[in-house]
C-alpha cells in the first residue's frame, strides 16, 4: 500500500468537524495525497486558488467509463457530471434548453405555498426534525413537479438517494445504486407511456430527436442527476444554514432585524459549511503540477470545496460566520463547465426557506433534548441526518 500524506480513515472526528484538518493540510501545502474508504491513494486540493483551478482544467477529466477496466459500468452514473466534452456539451445544452431561469422564476409562488404548507404542518407540535419535517420535503417537491414526477415515492427514494451519496458500507452503495436504476427505469418507461408539459418528458422526447440523441442509459443517468442533485444539495443548503444561524446567535438576531441581508447571508451559509464537501473526483489525463505536487496521468483528484472556502488567502478569517461578508468566488456549487446548473433554484428555495421559517418561528432554537447530531457518512455531502429543533 503506497504511502499517503492524511489517511481520512483513521480520523475520528473528521466527518462532524473536517475543517481543522483541512486547515493544518493547507498549512503545509495546497495539495496533499489521501487514503479513503474509495481510494487507496488519492488526491486531495484543499487551497481555494488551485481548486477553482482543477474544477476549470481541461488536463483533469470526469468520464469514468474511459478508466482503464471501467467500460460500461451502472447507467446511474451516465450522466453529465461524469462526463467530458462533447457528450457533457450535448447533454447540458438538452438540459438548459428546458431548465431556464424563466422557468425556474416560475416556481417562486409554488415554491413560496410549498413551504407555507410545510410550516403549517410543523408549527403546532412546538418542535420537530427539521430535516424531515421541512429541509428534505421542501426541495424533493419542488424537483419532483419540475420533472413531472409528484407521486414519488419519497421516503423510499430519500433511502437510494442516501445509500449512493453517503452510504455506510460498500455493500449499502452497491444495492443503493442497483435499486436506483431500476427504480429509474420503471419511472422513465412510466413518463413514456404518460408524457406531460414537464421536464423528464422534455428529455425523453429529445432522446427521439436526430440532433440530440439520448441513450437509454444517458436518459436513466440524467433522471438521476435531476432528481438526486436537484434535492440533495438543497436539503443541506437549509439544514446547514439554520445550523449554522443557531450557533451564532449574533448573526442569527442581525438576520432577524434586516431580512436585507438575506441574499448576503445565503452564500455565507454556501461558503461556510455548504452542502457538498468534496467534488466528485476528477482524474489525470495527462502529467500536471499542481500546487507544486505532480500528477501523474490516471490518477484521482478530489478538490475540496469545503476546505477551499475556507482558504485564509481567499476569505480573512475564514472560519467566522459572518452574514456581511463578501463571499464572491466561492465553490459551494463548483467552477467551470460543471457548474451546478440548478444553483438558481437552490439559492431560491434556501432564501425562501430560511425567511419564512425564521418570521414564523421566532423563538427557533436547538432542541436540548434532540440526539447527538448523525451526520451523513463519507467525504462528498456534508450535512445532518437530523437536527431536531424546537420553538
Amino acid at each position: 500500500m503506497s504511502e499517503v500524506d492524511v489517511d481520512l480513515r483513521g480520523l475520528g472526528d473528521f466527518t462532524a468537524n473536517p475543517y481543522p484538518y483541512y486547515e493544518r493540510m493547507r498549512a503545509t501545502g495546497p495539495v496533499h495525497t489521501i487514503r479513503t474508504d474509495e481510494f487507496d491513494r488519492a488526491w486531495l486540493v484543499v487551497g481555494y486558488e488551485e481548486g477553482r483551478a482543477v474544477l476549470a482544467d481541461a488536463r483533469f477529466g470526469k468520464d469514468w467509463r474511459s478508466l482503464p477496466g471501467e467500460a460500461g459500468g451502472d447507467p446511474v452514473n451516465a450522466n453529465m457530471l461524469g462526463m467530458d466534452p462533447p457528450d457533457h456539451t450535448r447533454l447540458r445544452k438538452l438540459v438548459a434548453r428546458e431548465f431556464t431561469s424563466r422557468r425556474v422564476e416560475a416556481l417562486r409562488p409554488r415554491v413560496e405555498e410549498i413551504t407555507s404548507g410545510l410550516l403549517d404542518a410543523m408549527l403546532p407540535s412546538g418542535r420537530a426534525d427539521l430535516v424531515d419535517a421541512f429541509a428534505f420535503p421542501l426541495p424533493m417537491t419542488v424537483i419532483c413537479e419540475l420533472i413531472g414526477v409528484p407521486d414519488l415515492d419519497r421516503s423510499a427514494f430519500r433511502k437510494m438517494s442516501n445509500g449512493v451519496l453517503a452510504p455506510g458500507s460498500a455493500k449499502e452503495e452497491g444495492e443503493a445504486f442497483r435499486a436506483m436504476g431500476a427504480y429509474l427505469v420503471e419511472l422513465i418507461e412510466g413518463k413514456r407511456r404518460s408524457p406531460g408539459e414537464d421536464l423528464l418528458s422534455a428529455l425523453i422526447a429529445a432522446g427521439h430527436d436526430g440532433d440530440d440523441t439520448l441513450s437509454p442509459d444517458e436518459l436513466v443517468g440524467m433522471a438521476f442527476l435531476l432528481l438526486v442533485a436537484g434535492h440533495e444539495t438543497t436539503v443541506n443548503l437549509i439544514s446547514n444554514g439554520v445550523r449554522a444561524l443557531l450557533a451564532h446567535p449574533d448573526q442569527l438576531a442581525a438576520l432577524r432585524a434586516d431580512f436585507g441581508l438575506l441574499d448576503g447571508a445565503i452564500e455565507e451559509m454556501l461558503r461556510y459549511d455548504g452542502p457538498v464537501e468534496t467534488a466528485t473526483f476528477r482524474f489525470a489525463l495527462e502529467r500536471a503540477e499542481i500546487g507544486g505536487r505532480v500528477i501523474e496521468p490516471g490518477d484521482p483528484v478530489l478538490v475540496s470545496l469545503a476546505g477551499s472556502d475556507r482558504d485564509p488567502g481567499r476569505y480573512p478569517e475564514p472560519d467566522r460566520f459572518d452574514i456581511r461578508r463578501d463571499t464572491q468566488g466561492h465553490l459551494a456549487f463548483g467552477h467551470g463547465i460543471h457548474f451546478c446548473m440548478g444553483a438558481p433554484l437552490a439559492r431560491m428555495e434556501g432564501r425562501i426557506a430560511i425567511r419564512m421559517l425564521l418570521e414564523r418561528c421566532p423563538g427557533l432554537e436547538a432542541d436540548p433534548d434532540g440526539a447527538a447530531p448523525d451526520w451523513m457518512p463519507g467525504t462528498l455531502i456534508r450535512g445532518v441526518r437530523r437536527l431536531p429543533v424546537r420553538w
